[in-house]
């Protein structure tokens, strides 16, 4: 898996390059942002359109037009390689089963992990001139097209069929209605707060992942490994700050609570001084049992150490089990093995996926269908077993998953609490995710606790 990792941060600066190119200029994006807004919907239903109803084997209802005449759907997306290709192809065949009469034009965009799409829909959107739906990061992420009214509230015409509203837990009906409404529709997820280990490591170190308790009582685990086996403790990159970012929140919501770390992702930072000094601390701690060319090498090739038996643990989102589960030889209780990040049991920390509904869509009743089938069972259990995700949906059936995913799919469903991702930007919106990153862009060339609090402090300012 490699599409999902690196945080595409959407800043109000980048609505406003965009707007440059756009028929929106810089003053009337400013007043969207404020409250107001351009462009009226052009959103139609299907309640008056013509149409049998068929049930489905799992017990859902798709529905067969008597008449084709629908605009082309025009999807973009960055899966271009890799899971993310086989997992969108599945997905598109089975929407092609359900709605034969639909044209689809995907019109992907790959690179830059999601940026490079990013820029292509900011400048779309603000030229009223959107594709049908794209991929994107849900919760505060879609904030700026919300206070832009860039979206449609899709709460009846979409979230009320299929059971949907039943079927999808409170975390990710919440990173739908970012400011409300629902305006866009999960088709996965992945996990952020794992803890990953190569078994033979730990066996050989005496050290069992099940009973640490603390992000603090990792570090010695840590210590145990390293003194009892030539393997480091922990796998980790700092080429880029991402990795340490996500480590970062995810300490912070062990060694606290979900209140915390909510707390701070809506700006409280002075409120929670002592939370953030101490997780920042701690990720400094880490840093004395990681790899040494740390600084050199992509989350990726940090990964393979673990496959290799160069380290014991590795804190990444659940893609990184893509890796383990492609290697051939190298299987799940006996070879590797995972619990969730020390602290956090109870807790599943998000990212997602979705597909949003946009104003001035260009194919509003085949949109419709669309996202009505992204959050069908059907959608969820061809794409997500593909893309080493799970679903949102909990009634999704398990069978095709896997003993890992369907570990997860159980974790998922019993969860206390789901949290939004912070590096993501789920859980925190453009603009101070961009300057959250900066801050963590400083603290992994200096490791400076202090300094990087303050910067913290002004993250959202």
């Amino acid at each position: 898996m490699t599409d999902a990792n690196e945080g595409s941060d959407v800043s109000r600066r980048d609505y406003i390059k965009a707007a440059g190119a756009g028929t929106i200029g810089v003053t009337g994006l400013a007043g969207c942002m404020g409250g107001g807004g351009e462009g009226e919907s052009t959103t139609t239903t299907d309640s008056g359109s013509d149409e049998t109803t068929e049930s489905m084997d799992d017990g859902e209802e798709t529905t067969t037009e008597e008449s084709s005449n629908y605009e082309t759907l025009e999807v973009q997306h960055w899966w271009t390689g890799g899971d993310g290709a086989a997992a969108v192809e599945a997905l598109f065949e089975g929407f092609a089963e359900a709605y034969p009469d639909i044209e689809v034009n995907q019109n992907p965009v790959s690179g830059g992990a999601g940026q490079n799409l990013e820029t292509v829909i900011k400048k779309r959107v603000l030229n009223n001139n959107p594709p049908s739906s794209w991929q994107a990061w849900p919760g505060a992420n879609l904030q700026p097209y919300v206070a832009a009214d860039k979206l449609e509230d899709i709460g009846d015409s979409v979230w009320s069929q299929n059971g949907m509203k039943d079927a999808y837990l409170e975390g990710p009906k919440e990173a739908a209605r970012p400011g409300g409404n629902f305006v866009t529709v999960p088709l996965n997820i992945h996990r952020i707060n794992n803890l990953f280990y190569n078994v033979s490591v730990v066996e050989d170190a005496g050290v069992d992942p099940a009973s640490i308790e603390t992000p603090g009582d990792l570090v010695s685990a840590m210590e145990t490994v390293e003194s009892e086996t030539d393997a480091v403790g922990m796998a980790h990159q700092t080429s880029s700050a991402w990795s340490t970012t996500q480590l970062w929140a995810t300490v912070l919501l062990g060694e606290n609570d979900v209140e915390t770390y909510n707390s701070f992702a809506e700006g409280n930072v002075a409120d929670n001084e002592e939370a953030v000094k101490s997780s920042l601390q701690t990720v400094v701690d880490y840093t004395e049992h990681v790899n040494d060319d740390a600084g050199s090498v992509s989350w990726t090739e940090a990964n393979q150490k673990i496959l290799n038996g160069e380290a014991a643990f590795f804190h990444q989102g659940d893609w990184a089990a893509g890796m383990y589960r492609g290697q051939d030889g190298f299987e799940f209780e006996d070879d590797w093995g995972h619990v969730p990040f020390p602290g956090t049991e109870g807790v599943y920390a998000l990212n997602m996926d979705s597909f949003p509904f946009p104003t001035n869509n260009p194919s509003p009743e085949a949109t419709t269908k669309f996202l009505q089938y992204v959050g069908s069972v059907d959608a969820q259990e061809r794409f997500n077993p593909k893309k080493g995700s799970i679903p949102p949906r909990t009634d999704v059936p398990s069978d095709a998953f896997g003993p890992f995913l369907t570990r997860q799919m159980d974790d998922f469903q019993n969860s206390d609490s789901q949290v939004q991702s912070i590096e993501h930007g789920l859980a925190i919106a453009p603009d101070p995710k961009s300057n959250i990153s900066d801050a963590m862009a400083s603290f992994i060339s200096n490791w400076n606790v202090d300094n990087t609090y303050q910067q913290l402090t002004q993250a959202f300012n």
